[in-house]
């Protein structure tokens, strides 16, 4: 059985976007599945990280063609470079850059890689008749790889199956772009048509199946989970000082402005614990969370870092004495569960998760032993907990007993995924 996956992310492309479909990859050969890989030719990806070149199986065929992205043209027009997780809205934008994102988002619809629909389609239509092909995966974002999928599916009529990393008119910042209501219906339009003539959806979380389970024929979960590395854990040694770390971009709306306060005072309150404690921020990082809201408190031990390699984020990731885990505070945090607390629970370190108590991350969390979630204003919860941890740490005894971790590895998944194929195929 064979599959072609249209992915816009694929090495050498780094961040968090190309590793669920890289790992899928990775494993579907050992369930009697090929995959074929569609991705662009000459694509604009922001970070670029080489070391996940291994990850691809040998022989796997990729195709790729040529795209246009006017992203690039406008980011050269912009001066700022502060943008959300997303990459799409700034803090305090110019004049010019609120005229920019009024034209990405009411020319560009469902994103700036529409361009890429009509050639793409073309040129997937031309391999399946060339091919024999089972079924069709579409991954997004970039939604306008979803609108591949659907014009594919009207002009063949193969099995299709659409995958959302993230929701489309349900991500974080929808609400945020200055959208006429001539491109807002477009958009709940064209997501109307992917779930609707797609044969599978497939979300990451309980909660998104949950409110968009109605609107598609047939939709299953499949998270996102972690993957086995050569890291030795009998060469892992923990952190001297009281780390804190997060690993990831840290934007305005994923910063946890309790925490910082929270632990100014401790060290106000505890000499010894402002000279253990160690802050490790490791990605992107929006000044204006660095000036506003860290720096006024003067910590004493703060290491910032821009990316790095997947492979070396992993290795502070088990090293560092506690994990930092923050949810936007955004209407659709409850179903919000980032792909990387699956590798912080690989880690087996524990985990402080900032977000609502009573959303998927927080099932994930409690399922697993892993950690505990505190909601952006717990102030006491947050302040229990970060000294039962240094007490711990003091103790030489901090550690975790995780458990029914391993139904989130990436071949556990993938088996999962097989199923879904399959199941399509034989229709």
């Amino acid at each position: 059985m064979k599959v072609l996956i249209v992915t816009y992310y694929w090495p050498p492309a780094g961040g968090a976007g190309v590793q669920r479909w890289l790992k899928f990859t990775k494993y579907l050969r050992d369930f009697g599945i090929e995959p074929v890989i569609f991705t662009a030719d000459n694509p604009h990806y922001p970070i670029l990280d080489d070391s996940l070149q291994s990850d691809i199986p040998d022989g796997v065929e990729v195709i790729k063609c040529p795209i246009f992205e006017p992203n690039g043209l406008l980011s050269r027009l912009k001066k700022r470079k502060v943008k959300n997780s997303a990459g799409f809205l700034e803090e305090n934008p110019s004049l010019l850059s609120r005229l920019l994102i009024y034209i990405r988002a009411n020319l560009f619809i469902p994103d700036a890689r529409m361009f890429w629909i009509r050639p793409s389609v073309k040129k997937i239509k031309k391999y399946l008749s060339q091919n024999n092909i089972d079924v069709l995966i579409t991954t997004g974002p970039p939604h306008s790889l979803h609108m591949i999928g659907y014009h594919v599916k009207k002009k063949t009529g193969i099995k299709w199956i659409a995958d959302f990393r993230d929701p489309w008119t349900g991500i974080d910042y929808f609400h945020l772009l200055p959208l006429t209501k001539l491109a807002r219906k477009k958009h709940f339009r064209q997501e109307d048509k992917v779930f609707k003539n797609s044969d599978k959806v497939i979300m990451v979380s309980k909660t998104s199946k949950e409110k968009y389970k109605n609107q598609a024929n047939s939709m299953e979960v499949i998270t996102n989970g972690y993957d086995t590395d050569s890291i030795e854990e009998e060469s892992i040694v923990l952190d001297e000082k009281f780390t804190i770390s997060h690993i990831g971009s840290m934007n305005a709306a994923r910063n946890p402005k309790m925490l910082w306060k929270v632990l100014a005072e401790l060290c106000k309150e505890d000499e010894e614990f402002s000279n253990d404690l160690q802050i490790q921020l490791i990605g992107k990082l929006d000044e204006k969370v660095v000036n506003e809201d860290i720096d006024p408190y003067k910590f004493k031990n703060i290491l910032h870092r821009d990316y790095i390699p997947h492979k070396e984020a992993k290795q502070y990731q088990k090293q560092s004495q506690v994990l930092l885990l923050v949810v936007n505070d955004t209407p659709n945090a409850k179903e919000i569960v980032t792909g990387k607390v699956f590798e912080y629970l690989q880690a087996k370190r524990p985990i402080i998760a900032i977000g609502p108590e009573d959303g998927d991350l927080s099932d994930v969390l409690n399922e697993t032993k892993s950690g505990s979630t505190f909601h952006y204003d717990n102030r006491d919860g947050l302040k229990k907990e970060i000294r039962f941890l240094y007490r711990k740490y003091k103790l030489g005894e901090l550690k975790i007993e995780s458990s029914n971790i391993e139904k989130y590895h990436r071949r556990e998944l993938t088996k999962d995924l097989s199923q879904i194929i399959k199941e399509l195929g034989k229709k």
